[in-house]
């Protein structure tokens, strides 16, 4: 249940981010529409339907991969995965998120990026090969990992040599709609390609045979973008020949990564209210990596379906719809409450809500009060979420604004893996450990405590509990 694999259909919150944006000249306004303005944006930039094709293409092996690659860790009767195999997976799944990516955008900016989209996209299809074959003939399931690790991290370049190779095919006053757009439809087909996969293996069954032909058929992003790549001319997306002829050392790319990492460390510290903000975000996501083990040991458990709820592989899917729609409502309710309520009081309901919900729900420990807290979760994770991006977004001056934004996007992913190994030493087969839930459930209360204790501490105008307004909340 995490958003490279069920990212939610967010279209009303890109639209509220684009009313809130002016807009360039003859850009049709929101009341238009959302296809207007991406058939007005494509129109002012021919390159971009080019490299918007190279994501979607992309992002929907992509969702296929990820979707077989859960089903066959998590849900195969022939691997029988216990908690550790499941945390490796998600692992797998989730890391190159923040441990690849950042070094990947070091590498951007000196490789030709037209020749990365080209040739990632080729070779993450050799490791997707790969992969199929290993579980046609039945390999353990550490070299499926190991192969299907080598794909997703090299799915980081291509995620992240589009982000980059954007401001050549876009105008500089066009670049914010398109970055919405982008990312926008890229959720959409992120889902329906992790919802093909997933519907497929519920009505054919999770066995590692059929796993095997969808993680192959999962191959066609990888060629399709590449194919769409290789129509740019070479250079076309950057980066610009004097940056291009920088040494690609290494130890360069490192320190680079980690001094920006450190940087945004302590551009966070000087910014109270962020500092709050993304407490709540690590403690969250610390309790929903063990919620999200817990709940996919009882799914696949033998009383799995007796409370009339849906179990296996079907039961994890509507949880994982169930969340989406929580970050959904979430991504509607945020900027209504943010000016009403302010940043400090807005995370603290959202961390209320959800310590009520683990502690009356999760800790019920059936499917169906743990499918309603997937939806509650998914909520209030949001909420705080959204959030901290306003938080960052105004109390975060431009110059560190990435850095920052890098900081907890290793922490929201990192947070959530650690939390669920931790959890698979301890947790048993059968996920019915209530001390476990209570236990971590503490991590919401020390949150609460601790965005109290921050917010008293260090007044500032946009840290006050009793703060109004969007960006001054």
């Amino acid at each position: 249940m995490h958003p490279p694999m069920m990212a939610p259909i967010l279209w009303s919150a890109t639209l509220c981010s684009l009313r809130g944006m002016r807009n360039p000249p003859e850009m049709p306004d929101a009341a238009a529409g959302r296809w207007a303005r991406l058939r007005w944006l494509l129109g002012e930039s021919p390159g971009l339907g080019r490299l918007l094709t190279v994501k979607l293409i992309s992002i929907f092996g992509d969702g296929i991969f990820q979707a077989a690659l859960a089903g066959v860790v998590l849900f195969s009767p022939e691997r029988g995965a216990d908690p550790r195999a499941i945390a490796a997976g998600f692992a797998v799944l989730l890391l190159p998120y923040s441990i690849i990516g950042p070094f990947a955008g070091g590498l951007l900016d000196r490789w030709d990026r037209r020749s990365v989209l080209l040739w990632a996209n080729l070779l993450r299809a050799v490791f997707i090969v790969l992969c199929a074959g290993a579980l046609a003939i039945g390999a353990p399931t550490a070299a499926v990992l190991l192969l299907a690790l080598c794909a997703v991290g090299v799915s980081r370049f291509v995620a992240a040599g589009i982000s980059a190779a954007l401001p050549h095919v876009v105008s500089r006053r066009l670049l914010v709609p398109a970055n919405s757009v982008f990312a926008t439809i890229g959720s959409v087909v992120n889902s329906l390609g992790a919802s093909t996969g997933l519907l497929i293996l519920g009505l054919v069954g999770a066995g590692d045979r059929v796993a095997s032909v969808v993680v192959l058929f999962s191959v066609i992003g990888s060629f399709g973008g590449a194919a769409v790549a290789a129509s740019f001319a070479r250079h076309a997306l950057g980066p610009e020949r004097a940056s291009a002829g920088a040494p690609a050392m290494a130890d360069t790319v490192l320190h680079s990564v980690l001094s920006g990492l450190g940087r945004g460390a302590v551009a966070v510290w000087r910014a109270p209210s962020v500092t709050g903000v993304l407490l709540a975000i690590g403690a969250h996501r610390i309790v929903f990596g063990v919620d999200t083990l817990v709940m996919v040991l009882i799914l696949r458990g033998p009383l799995a379906g007796e409370d009339g709820a849906v179990g296996g592989l079907a039961g994890f899917g509507v949880a994982v719809g169930l969340t989406a729609a929580g970050m959904l409502l979430a991504a509607v309710a945020t900027p209504v409450l943010l000016p009403r309520l302010g940043r400090a009081l807005t995370v603290l309901l959202a961390l209320a809500v959800a310590l009520a919900v683990q502690l009356l729900l999760v800790a019920a420990l059936a499917e169906a009060p743990l499918l309603a807290a997937a939806f509650l979760l998914g909520l209030a994770g949001q909420t705080i979420k959204l959030t901290g991006d306003a938080a960052m977004q105004t109390d975060i001056r431009d110059a560190r604004r990435g850095q920052v934004f890098a900081l907890q996007d290793t922490m929201f992913n990192m947070a959530f893996v650690l939390a669920i190994a931790a959890a698979a030493a301890i947790v048993p087969a059968d996920g019915q450990s209530r001390a476990l839930i209570l236990a971590v459930g503490g991590f919401y209360a020390l949150a609460i405590v601790g965005v109290l204790v921050n917010a008293a501490s260090r007044p500032t105008p946009t840290n006050r509990l009793r703060a109004t307004g969007y960006s001054q909340g």
